[in-house]
């Protein structure tokens, strides 16, 4: 009985690691794919009881504090002015074309209804079901909605935080146990995906709480996560679902795109970095301070023209840029966050025709700028260029030139081995973006 027990259990381990391994993207998901390709901006949601605090979503970590008085955050998480609409519209306005919203992050704490923990929303003194309204939201307004789920928790007490490198100081004695860990978050992602209608992605994160460091990309994790479970559950659940997963690792089998943690792709300024970049569709996170959580003495904000300058150069390496705001506890995006988001939308109204819908440049981002290509067209950003005189490489022959937004031609000539010269009008500089438009030769 025993030795047929344990070539079951083999049996199904290898079974389980062939579907992932040999996982097919069905027609669905590659048509979302594209989609989230062409979609080029999305705003990244971070909120939840942590807010209360005001000093970030990782203060229950950072401030080593013990779960049972956590937990009365519960009782002060009360978002009386949180209005999906207005957060959607904000959004929209700013020209993003999704939302991944934080669903549980790594303090345990649900945002949405769930059977299976007493730790989250529902019972708060607010009760309502922050998803629920915001996915509503988003298909009313034509946005995507993406789920971040956290594959790691401080909270509770079977997630195997003896072998983790985080939430060692939040009081919990009790042997974990990851079977049981695992069937809770199967539970949660099974809610997720049949409670709240077309979901477009699964962003996870905290793989990288089972390794010993972010830069030994060769690590093996101290667990096994059964992503092979996890993911076939959510293709199954919604086909065209993608799943993304913050590891700071080549994508794994079953993962339908590649994140970067606040860097642009293949950069590493801030040691998340330093994967390669793989095959599929791109996206890299930021945040418009310095928290992704609110944190009420964090003034350093982004300037808008930082903020666009990553954007383009996101586009410009084939990248998604997924924005990030930290709402305040009593449910506000605050103001400093709207007015950049504003300004962003401003400007994606005049240039959104070089950023949507492109593919990265024949050239990576470069200090003056970046390439984006889209059809027979080819726009040339200049972010950070003052000469009265542009020469680019340029692997195919070029047509015409012009300003993109007034449509003024630039005179240019062709050198030696492909280098093309492009005499600028100093009256066209733009502080955020000049943007010239090539037409390739047929």
């Amino acid at each position: 009985m025993k030795k047929i027990t344990l070539l079951t259990i083999m049996l199904g381990l290898f079974m389980g690691q062939s579907i992932a391994q040999n996982y097919t993207p069905t027609p669905e998901n590659l048509a979302a794919r594209k989609a989230f390709e062409e979609a080029r901006f999305g705003l990244f949601i971070h909120w939840g009881a942590s807010s209360v605090l005001g000093d970030g979503e990782w203060v229950m970590q950072i401030k080593n504090i013990k779960k049972h008085d956590y937990q009365r955050l519960q009782r002060a998480f009360n978002p009386v002015d949180f209005d999906a609409k207005t957060w959607v519209s904000i959004a929209k306005n700013a020209g993003m074309k999704y939302i991944t919203l934080i669903t549980r992050h790594h303090d345990g704490f649900s945002n949405f209804h769930t059977k299976y923990a007493d730790w989250g929303i529902a019972n708060t003194p607010f009760k309502r079901d922050i998803v629920k309204e915001l996915a509503d939201e988003c298909h009313k307004q034509g946005l995507k909605i993406c789920f971040y789920y956290s594959l790691l928790d401080w909270y509770r007490d079977d997630y195997p935080y003896e072998t983790g490198k985080t939430g060692k100081g939040t009081g919990r004695t009790s042997k974990s146990n990851y079977a049981s860990y695992l069937q809770f978050m199967k539970n949660q992602l099974t809610e997720l995906l049949t409670h709240y209608g077309e979901v477009s992605a699964i962003w996870f994160d905290g793989h990288w709480d089972q390794l010993d460091n972010d830069h030994d990309k060769n690590l093996q994790s101290k667990i096994d996560w059964k992503y092979d479970e996890i993911y076939s559950l959510i293709h199954k659940l919604q086909p065209q679902c993608l799943i993304g997963n913050n590891h700071h690792l080549l994508p794994l089998p079953g993962e339908d795109f590649q994140m970067f943690e606040k860097d642009l792709p293949g950069e590493n300024t801030t040691g998340f970095g330093g994967q390669s970049i793989g095959a599929l569709p791109l996206e890299t996170c930021e945040t418009i301070n310095g928290a992704w959580g609110y944190n009420i003495k964090d003034n350093n904000y982004k300037s808008t023209q930082e903020l666009v300058h990553y954007l383009v150069k996101a586009a410009g390496f084939g990248a998604n840029f997924l924005l990030n705001v930290g709402p305040m506890p009593n449910g506000e995006i605050q103001p400093e966050f709207v007015e950049r988001l504003s300004q962003m939308g401003d400007f994606m109204k005049v240039y959104g025709e070089t950023i949507y819908g492109t593919k990265g440049g024949f050239v990576r981002p470069q200090t003056w700028g970046a390439v984006t290509e889209k059809d027979n067209k080819i726009f040339i950003h200049l972010l950070k260029y003052n000469d009265a005189k542009f020469m680019l490489k340029i692997p195919v022959g070029i047509k015409s030139a012009k300003y993109f937004v007034d449509g003024k031609a630039i005179k240019f000539q062709k050198l030696d081995n492909n280098y093309y010269v492009f005499d600028l009008d100093p009256a066209q500089k733009n502080q955020l973006d000049t943007v010239l438009l090539l037409e390739k030769q047929p």
